[in-house]
């Protein structure tokens, strides 16, 4: 268990995809630029490539942790994380059933 003050912590936004690739020599991991509204676009690389394509994801909304520190995944700066479950195929983005602002914040 964490506190409710711990759990406040976590900047949880709402992000537009603005592209995505793959990350060359991994099967699973895409580098997404992204974009929170105002601040310039940042970079997030996830595990979701067995289950999207970079075309399918494109323009999409997702949930993020916006103020997750930096991590390299490959050699790339992972600059947050996106938020996903999983079914028996794989991995499935937790998104926003109707388009809301980039940057929106999750209470």
């Amino acid at each position: 268990m964490i506190s409710y003050d711990d759990f406040s912590k976590l900047e949880l936004k709402i992000a537009t995809i603005l592209s995505v690739e793959r990350v060359e020599g991994s099967q699973k991991l895409l580098k997404l630029s992204i974009t929170l509204g105002e601040e310039s676009p940042r970079t997030l690389v996830a595990g979701i490539g067995k289950r999207y394509s970079p075309e399918e994801l494109l323009n999409t909304q997702i949930v993020i942790i916006a103020n997750l520190e930096p991590r390299a995944l490959m050699g790339i700066e992972s600059q947050g994380m996106l938020l996903a479950t999983d079914d028996d195929a794989g991995p499935v983005l937790l998104r926003p059933i109707t388009p809301v602002p980039p940057g929106s914040s999750i209470h």
